[in-house]
């Protein structure tokens, strides 16, 4: 059975596409190839990420950040942008079927303290988890 490949896509590649990327390996099994990169990437995938992630049992904490350019000539049945400013920094991708675009918060730029930040990347967390469990249910019936 062939898998379809997905490769989410965000800015820094520090926490939305990361999330994105373990939750589909984690929800669509084997029916699935999930990646994910950045226009412009942060270096590093966020602590807060790994840590709300952790939270709902995905561990994301060998995931690193990569450049789009790391999938040069590599096809995807999905190229699914995950913020506003990836959309507008990569507007097509060649090596994409199909595109879609999920508009997330960064949590990276959450402000105060420790728990109103962790609030924020849980939210999101779980707004992007919703997503994902929605792909895979439609992918199912295609």
């Amino acid at each position: 059975m062939k898998k379809t490949r997905v490769l989410f896509l965000c800015t820094g590649n520090s926490c939305r596409s990361h999330m994105a990327e373990g939750f589909l390996r984690a929800l669509g099994g084997d029916r699935f190839g999930a990646f994910s990169a950045g226009a412009k990437p942060a270096g590093h995938v966020h602590p807060l990420a790994v840590k709300a992630m952790a939270e709902v049992g995905i561990d994301i904490s060998s995931h690193t950040s990569k450049s789009l350019d790391a999938y040069d000539g590599q096809k995807f049945d999905y190229l699914i942008t995950v913020c506003d400013s990836a959309r507008e920094a990569c507007p097509t991708y060649a090596g994409a079927e199909n595109q879609l675009h999920w508009s997330f918060d960064d949590p990276a730029r959450a402000l105060g303290g420790d728990e109103e930040k962790m609030a924020v990347f849980r939210r999101v967390r779980d707004e992007i988890r919703a997503r994902v469990e929605e792909f895979c249910s439609r992918e199912r019936r295609l």
